[in-house]
């Protein structure tokens, strides 16, 4: 038996109907919800790095790619896992044409990452993670974010800014948040004020502030009762008052 085969056989054996439907409605599978129709075979999702930690030295590059062609939710998952641990491989061997490819692959397979935790598990680390050393490739972020229509692309674009964020690099953020500040989907709006979040908690809660005195007034009010979350109380109705 293949490596995925072992693979594919282990997450199906832990298979919990009952959590699946626990699942199904957290991630928003009716119809009309921006997770319809996914199927979960009812893993959380330390069971799934379980696997995924368990085979990371003998997997190769397609096999994680192929899951991320699966119906089942939790088999994405661990194929978008196993890029993360097939790039974080490559970086430690400082091998950066091997980077790379695995960068274009995720990009190529944005699609399949088709809900948030498939974006913000993942996205950091690989191309979040990539554009930290690579500034001049930062474009793609801004394609993705103009993509309109493609919620987990533009929700990747955003997200991937928390390794730049960590790294005391902000200008990202606060370009991207501005240009998708008038996004239809709450979803979006979550992202982006959870981003600025960690701006002021990552050291640039001055910059934090410069940002809100200018564009608080035009956020969504989802998006900025998650940027001011850690600020003192009379600071945060101060901003959701300018709202007002």
């Amino acid at each position: 038996m293949k490596t995925g085969e072992k693979i594919l056989c282990e997450l199906v054996e832990q298979r919990n109907i009952e959590q699946a439907r626990h699942l199904m409605r957290f991630f928003k599978t009716g119809e009309g919800e921006y997770g319809y129709g996914d199927k979960f075979l009812g893993l959380k999702v330390p069971q799934t790095r379980a696997v995924v930690r368990k085979w990371r030295n003998e997997v190769q590059l397609e096999d994680a790619i192929e899951f991320t062609e699966s119906e089942w939710h939790e088999v994405r998952l661990a194929g978008l896992l196993l890029l993360v641990e097939l790039y974080q491989k490559a970086k430690r061997r400082k091998n950066e044409i091997e980077c790379r490819k695995i960068v274009c692959r995720y990009t190529d397979v944005i699609s399949r990452g088709n809900n948030w935790d498939l974006v913000d598990l993942v996205a950091p680390k690989i191309l979040g993670d990539w554009l930290l050393n690579h500034e001049d490739e930062r474009g793609i972020l801004y394609k993705l974010a103009s993509m309109d229509g493609y919620l987990w692309h533009q929700r990747v674009a955003i997200v991937s800014c928390w390794t730049l964020i960590r790294d005391g690099q902000y200008s990202d953020t606060f370009k991207l948040t501005t240009r998708l500040m008038n996004h239809k989907h709450d979803l979006m709006h979550k992202a982006c004020g959870w981003m600025l979040r960690e701006v002021g908690k990552r050291g640039g809660a001055q910059e934090l502030r410069d940002y809100l005195n200018r564009y608080a007034t035009k956020m969504p009010r989802t998006m900025l009762r998650y940027a001011i979350e850690r600020f003192p109380e009379e600071e945060r109705l101060f901003y959701l008052n300018l709202k007002k």
